[in-house]
């Protein structure tokens, strides 16, 4: 038998206007900053959009929240270009807090347990988060302060300083802590 396959329509995708411009300007009055960048007052939305349109260039509302709206006179590609730059750049400047996460068990060798301890170190020095899972299974389920140990004793071992950002929280499967450099 044969599924139907139902023929949706697909959302169209919504364009976002970031800055109005010229008619989309609302307000019946705003106050305008020049070309050149200096301020000329407050004055009807008519008025401004004739002096753009003396210079050839588009009258953009940059700060819609303040009364009256603040309008510059630009060229309206090239301000959104400067935009994305601003944008980019911002991104760019942003610090990127990566989570790195370390597994254990309650049957997890000191060998194991060793080399782990040294992987949380190295993320911890780089200055990652680091969450630390312990994994229960089967019969184990039963023995959470045998876990709630393991964890402890883990940390114990652990020679970078280091904060606990979230405490031990039990999910399905055992039990985690987020700890953070200091």
């Amino acid at each position: 038998m044969r599924r139907r396959r139902h023929n949706r329509p697909k959302p169209k995708p919504q364009v976002v206007i970031r800055f109005r411009s010229n008619e989309q300007i609302l307000s019946p009055t705003v106050f305008l900053i020049g070309a050149d960048g200096e301020p000329l007052g407050e004055m009807p939305t008519a008025d401004a959009l004739a002096k753009a349109r003396e210079d050839d260039l588009d009258l953009i509302e940059v700060s819609p929240q303040a009364t009256p709206p603040v309008c510059k006179i630009l060229e309206y590609g090239k301000f959104q270009y400067q935009q994305t730059k601003k944008e980019q750049a911002s991104k760019s400047n942003q610090k990127k807090v990566d989570i790195k996460g370390i597994r254990l068990g309650l049957r997890t060798d000191s060998h194991d347990l060793l080399f782990k301890k040294d992987q949380a170190e190295k993320f911890l020095k780089k200055g990652h988060k680091v969450k630390i899972e312990i994994l229960l299974r089967g019969r184990e389920k039963a023995m959470p302060d045998r876990a709630k140990d393991a964890i402890n004793a883990f940390l114990g071992t652990l020679s970078v300083p280091y904060k606990v950002e979230e405490e031990m929280k039990r999910f399905q499967r055992g039990f985690s802590i987020m700890i953070v450099p200091e």
